[in-house]
């Protein structure tokens, strides 16, 4: 995995990005989405992220291929500007090595050089793995909405967790 790089987006990578999210989203197990928003969609949040609306790292491959995201969205109500929101995804291929550690901890390092003192993050109870990450991150569980998601007749509960600036990444 050491030959993956974690690299900033760039608008060369949009569409592999693109890939990655649909990927994961037809899994319909581990983020809000089924699909992939449009691409064109897609182009515009990535934009605004290059732009400085947060921070977006990808895992790249030695050929150019995208396996792997992470990004932290600045919170633009007034009040709240100092939070950022955290998402993230593997392929299935890619997932168990260690690289979404890495990619989380480099987004993090990232975000908090950009001034983003509060990370929050919102994860599925069934997605153990994730859970797990981010408590050993750091990340405190802040609450719990039960039964917030049925897709195909199954629900699931969403763990709000969040990392502040002063208790540091683990």
């Amino acid at each position: 995995m050491s030959e993956i790089r974690i690299i900033p987006n760039e608008e060369r990578y949009i569409e592999g990005y693109w890939t990655v999210v649909d990927a994961v989203a037809r899994e319909r197990r581990y983020i809000g989405f089924v699909e992939s928003p449009p691409l064109e969609s897609t182009r515009s949040f990535v934009s605004k992220i290059l732009a400085g609306a947060g921070v977006q790292l990808l895992a790249v491959t030695p050929k150019s291929e995208v396996v792997g995201w992470c990004d932290i969205i600045w919170n633009p109500v007034e009040g709240l500007r100092h939070t950022g929101r955290l998402g993230m995804g593997l392929l299935p291929d890619y997932r168990d090595l260690g690289l979404g550690k890495r990619l989380a901890v480099e987004t993090i390092r990232s975000a908090r050089e950009a001034g983003i003192e509060r990370v929050e993050l919102e994860v599925f109870a069934s997605n153990v793995r994730a859970v797990a990450l981010y408590r050993n991150l750091g990340f405190a569980t802040e609450g719990v909405k039960v039964r917030a998601r049925k897709l195909d007749g199954v629900y699931d509960d969403i763990v709000l967790m969040a990392l502040l600036a002063q208790d540091g990444m683990r």
